[in-house]
């Protein structure tokens, strides 16, 4: 009678546990469903030496929560960037990084909720002894 009982105990045990674990794999499953969505906002050739350029970003592009620059063909040295919004707003980051071919700037988190970006203007240079012109890819998170 007694080994009944303690089987019988060990089974209600094991299905409580397994089924806290289903249901924590369920939970986690659900929050990776939908992970920040990055996307490609444009690029620009960029010159040799220090100089600003911008991207234009359209409407239909949506809304975003955050910002990355990234560098291609060359290194770059980031020294600003400003976001315009919209609604007429502005966001001024001091970057102040090199960033290697390949490379991405840090994390630039936009002020507010899902902002819709009209353009980004940066100010970088490129100063490397090939003398390469290198390609600035502007990246967007929703």
């Amino acid at each position: 009678m007694k080994s009944y009982f303690s089987s019988s105990l060990l089974i209600i045990c094991a299905f409580f546990f397994l089924n806290k674990i289903s249901a924590h794999s369920v939970s986690s499953d659900a929050v990776l469903e939908n992970p920040p969505r990055w996307e490609k906002l444009g690029q620009r050739r960029v010159n040799y030496g220090l100089d600003r350029d911008e991207i234009l970003v359209t409407a239909r592009e949506g809304t975003f929560t955050a910002l990355r620059l990234h560098a291609e063909l060359a290194p770059m040295n980031f020294h600003r960037c400003v976001v315009h919004f919209a609604n007429g707003s502005t966001q001024t980051f001091q970057i102040s990084e090199t960033v290697r071919a390949g490379q991405t700037t840090r994390l630039l988190d936009l002020t507010g909720n899902n902002r819709i970006i009209t353009k980004v203007v940066f100010w970088y240079d490129t100063k490397n002894r090939a003398n390469r012109r290198g390609r600035v890819e502007l990246w967007g998170r929703h």
